[in-house]
């Protein structure tokens, strides 16, 4: 079943929290399967920071046929974020006032931003209501504050290694990226390759927080004892740099750094704690045991105060990007809660599958 790639297009203004307006914005997505009737087997996946809409390609592991997420009995869509590089509106587009791309001119855009034409895309596509909305890291910011722009919209909610508020520690990480970016001698520049090598320098920061100590000891161990070899550490962190480079553009990642650090779900709601109360769905949340960025304390929170969350832990090597590469472990703690939520709602019907299995 393959995948089919759409665009969005709102020809009117979008107002962005800050106050700026975008002319018009353009989303880029992709849907699997059909919507059936009754329009309840909506999956929403949330992409994460340099993640696309083809989530079949970065999370292969639980979407496709057969797998935790199946097209052939869901509808599932994954909608490029604004501001990123796989075709929504982004500092590469041109703005229709001026004919030009944006570039530097283009403004900041928040998680609740990103929610927000979210909200539009969903009206457009008919969907009234979403089974499952799950993502990870800032795919989980998003998916999270979803909850709370529309409590009554999203029956399961699935956040996995992500926060309530960007922590000064996670900030930290990313304004260490920015300033890699703001020394290419480039980045002043317009054009689509300005501050390239500086995004080179940004991923490889960025990967140390992805992954942690332990992982950096296993994989990429020390070969031998000579001066004369590179250590693979080196070249591993270029190598990723060089990856990145192929595929995106420094001025989105600076904008999606940003909008990362802008993740903090009680602004102007009364706080944290009441904002997170407002979550409706019945909540998963799962922390991965190693993750350094996102460290577990603060899935802790999220499933400490949203009403009735349950809370998972996943015992990875991998730190942060274990809800990326952790896929078997992954799918067992969503399908042991998805088999929970069944108990709760129809005790009997474990007492009836095992009799189908007698």
């Amino acid at each position: 079943m393959q995948a089919e790639f759409r665009q969005y297009h709102y020809p009117h203004t979008f107002v962005l929290e800050s106050g700026v307006s975008l002319p018009e914005i353009d989303l880029a997505y992709q849907t699997w399967g059909q919507m059936n009737a009754a329009g309840d087997n909506v999956i929403w996946i949330c992409h994460a920071f340099t993640g696309s809409q083809d989530v079949a390609d970065w999370w292969q592991g639980l979407v496709g046929p057969g797998k935790l997420f199946n097209p052939e009995n869901n509808f599932i869509i994954c909608a490029n974020i604004l501001g990123s590089h796989y075709g929504s509106t982004g500092p590469l587009s041109t703005n229709p006032q001026t004919g030009e791309p944006y570039f530097h001119t283009f403004p900041d855009v928040t998680i609740r931003d990103v929610v927000n034409a979210f909200e539009l895309l969903r009206q457009e596509l008919g969907i009234h209501r979403i089974k499952t909305c799950i993502g990870g890291s800032m795919g989980g910011q998003q998916a999270v504050e979803w909850g709370i722009v529309n409590p009554e919209l999203i029956q399961n909610l699935i956040l996995v290694a992500t926060n309530a508020v960007h922590s000064p520690w996670g900030v930290a990480f990313n304004e260490s990226q920015r300033m890699a970016i703001e020394l290419d001698k480039t980045w002043g520049e317009s054009h689509p390759k300005a501050g390239i090598d500086g995004m080179k320098a940004a991923r490889a920061t960025a990967l140390i927080s992805y992954r942690n100590y332990e992982t950096y000891q296993i994989t990429q161990a020390r070969q031998d004892h000579s001066l004369e070899k590179t250590l693979r550490a080196v070249s591993y962190q270029r190598y990723q740099g060089e990856k990145l480079a192929q595929r995106f553009n420094a001025y989105s990642y600076y904008i999606l750094s940003k909008m990362m650090d802008s993740q903090d779900v009680g602004r102007n709601r009364g706080g944290i704690i009441p904002a997170l109360k407002q979550i409706k769905s019945n909540t998963l949340v799962i922390g991965i045991k190693s993750d350094a960025l996102f460290p577990i304390v603060e899935q802790e929170f999220l499933a400490k105060h949203i009403p009735g969350a349950s809370f998972q832990v996943i015992d990875s090597l991998y730190g942060h990007d274990g809800f990326l590469i952790e896929s078997g472990l992954m799918t067992k703690a969503i399908r042991l809660w998805q088999k929970l939520q069944l108990l709760e709602v129809n005790p009997m019907a474990e007492f009836f599958r095992e009799l189908e299995l007698l």
